[in-house]
Order: structure tokens, then sequence, then C-alpha cells
């Protein structure tokens, strides 16, 4: 029996393609973004693209996308922003994104798919939203697994960790390990170290999202005096801005900083493409990175599309479906997992 899977906040299907590369069928995606459904349609084969809310979404057309006599898998990877470290301070449950764990409950509870998984920030693992849907999936029959695991050690070229849940009906089942699943670790450089090389405001003559931001002067200066995993702290007087010299300030270490070119990258963001928010410079051009270098980074293939070729590729989209989306080969490992999940079932 083959699994089939619909992919709930899709995004532009990172995910999605990750299974895909495991053989899993991806039958569909849903995402209120419409900018994510050119990327899904363009490299998600055969599957569906609905875009609509996942509020409004009926059970009973997701459980029309699984084809009869499949084993059914359904992903939620709910957006992050409520539960991330980023938001410490802020009243999360104001985030009209906090309700949406619970509407991937009530799918599972519709659908009752053999199969569900979910991808997300680990401070996650904490909340009394998530402790519920726990809670839930029991009460429905499933047995899971959660894990927090850094992606860089299943082969993605940066240091990410993220909370893995998967849960299945018919027995126990566990994310393999990296040595399990045959991969090792990569560094930036074996990521993007041979693109062509660009400067701040170019854009590649071959790969339109080769594409770079330009700079002032003042921050070309900047990103010159930075070393490879230095800080703002290497920097002339003249260079500093007014932040870096308050109490307030002192910690943000890595904006305008460089990446190192034998380490992963820290976590890509959906500021990836500018240095100011991060260490996002390039190891040793004068620039933030590319779009496509953080896609590469997100391990997405070097030829992953993004963009329509009749539309005009734009940082501030792009960079935000690069950012949120579930790592490629982390949604691998967790196709891995499944496929080794029904082997032991004897459902091949």
């Amino acid at each position: 029996m083959k699994i089939d899977a619909v992919d709930l906040f899709c995004g532009a299907g990172g995910l999605s393609y990750g299974l895909q590369k495991t053989g899993i069928s991806i039958r569909g995606g849903i995402d209120f973004d419409s900018k994510c459904e050119f990327p899904f349609k363009a490299n998600i084969q055969g599957a569906k693209f609905y875009l609509e809310d996942i509020t409004k979404t009926d059970s009973a057309k997701v459980s029309k996308l699984y084809r009869k006599n499949s084993l059914k898998l359904l992903a939620g990877c709910a957006p992050c922003q409520p539960f991330s470290a980023l938001r410490n301070g802020t009243n999360r449950k104001k985030s009209d994104k906090w309700p949406l764990l619970n509407e991937f409950s009530r799918l599972i509870g519709d659908v009752k798919p053999d199969f569900v998984t979910m991808e997300n920030v680990p401070q996650l693992k904490s909340q009394t939203i998530f402790l519920d849907f726990q809670e839930h999936l029991k009460k429905c029959g499933y047995q899971t697994s959660v894990k927090v695991v850094d992606a860089a050690d299943y082969g993605v070229p940066q240091r990410r960790k993220r909370l893995v849940l998967l849960a299945s009906l018919h027995a126990p089942i566990r994310l393999l390990s990296p040595e399990e699943i045959g991969v090792q670790r990569k560094t930036v450089r074996d990521a993007i170290g041979a693109l062509p090389p660009l400067i701040a405001g170019q854009v590649d003559g071959v790969d339109r999202l080769h594409k770079a931001r330009a700079l002032s002067s003042l921050n070309l200066d900047r990103v010159r005096a930075s070393l490879p995993g230095g800080s703002w702290e290497d920097w002339p007087v003249h260079l500093k801005l007014a932040c870096h010299k308050k109490d307030s300030g002192a910690s943000f270490k890595s904006v305008y900083g460089r990446m190192q070119w034998d380490l992963p990258s820290g976590t890509i963001t959906t500021q990836a493409t500018n240095i100011g928010t991060g260490r996002f410079g390039h190891p040793d051009q004068d620039r933030a990175l590319s779009l496509r270098e953080i896609a590469i980074l997100q391990s997405f293939p070097h030829d992953y599309v993004f963009a329509s070729p009749k539309d005009e590729v734009q940082f501030a989209p792009l960079s935000r479906l690069i950012g949120n989306a579930v790592p490629v080969d982390l949604g691998f490992a967790v196709g891995k997992s499944f496929n080794q999940h029904v082997k032991s079932l004897g459902k091949e």
C-alpha cells in the first residue's frame, strides 16, 4: 500500500517536496497565501492546490483527495509565529494564527487519516494548545512521537531547531535518526560555494532568483568591515549604529554578520536577504545572501521554481515563502520515517 498525503499550510511546498522524494504521493496542498500557488503547483507533481483559509476547509473535501485503498497522511505545519521565541514579551494569544492548531485537530478528527505529521518551533512543546492537541490525538487512537531536532543533523545546511511530531493509528512510530537515513551534515560551502559570484544589487544572468539586495554606501562599508563569524564589534566606531551603543542592543551580535564557509548557516528566516536582521552576509562577497542562496540553505534544489516567468522576482514575498518553509531535507526524513513505519507494519 502506498502513502497519499495532503499538506495543510503547504506554503511553497518544502515539506511536500521532501515527502515526494521518498515516494509519497502528494494529493493536495492548502494555503491561504496566493503566492504559494505557483511554486506548489510547479514543483509538486500531480498535486492540487487550494487557495483558502484552513478555518473554512471542509473535511469531506480533504477526505476525497485521497485515493481508495491508500494509507492516508495528513500534514499540518501551522504558522509558527505565535509560538516563536522571537515573540517573547508579546501576547501570543492575540495572534490570528493561534487557533490554527485547533483547526488541524478538527480535520484530524473528521478525516481520521492513518498518519499525522507536523513541524514547528520547539517553544510549542510547552504550550497548552499543543498539549491539548496531543491529548486529542490520543483520544482519536493515535500513538505519537514528539522530538526536538536540529535540521542540520538531517543534512540541512543550517542550524534550525524544530519540533517534529509523527502519529500513527496502527503502531508506535518514531523519527528515524540521521544515521538510519544515511545523511551527513553540510556546510555553507557545500550548499552555495559553487554559485556564481554577485555584487550587491546584481542579478545572475542565468538564474534570476540568484539576486542580491542593493546596499547603501554605509551598509556596504559595514559588510566590508564584517568578519566571517564576527560581529559589529569588529567595526570602526564610525560605522556602529546608535542601538549598538545601548545596553539593549549590545546582545544582538549577529546583525550585519557574515556566515562562515565551513559551518552550517544560522536559522534562515523570512528576513534572510537583509544583512541588518541577522548573520545573513555572504562569507566573502560584500553583500547579503541571494534568494537562491537562502532557498538552497533551506535544502530546496537549485532548480526549484518560486515565481512564474511572467512575474517579477520580489524579495519580500519570496523571502517570506522560503523562510517559512519546512526544509526539504527534514521533510525527506519525515517521509523516510513513515515509509519505514509502513514496512514494519507489513503493508508495503
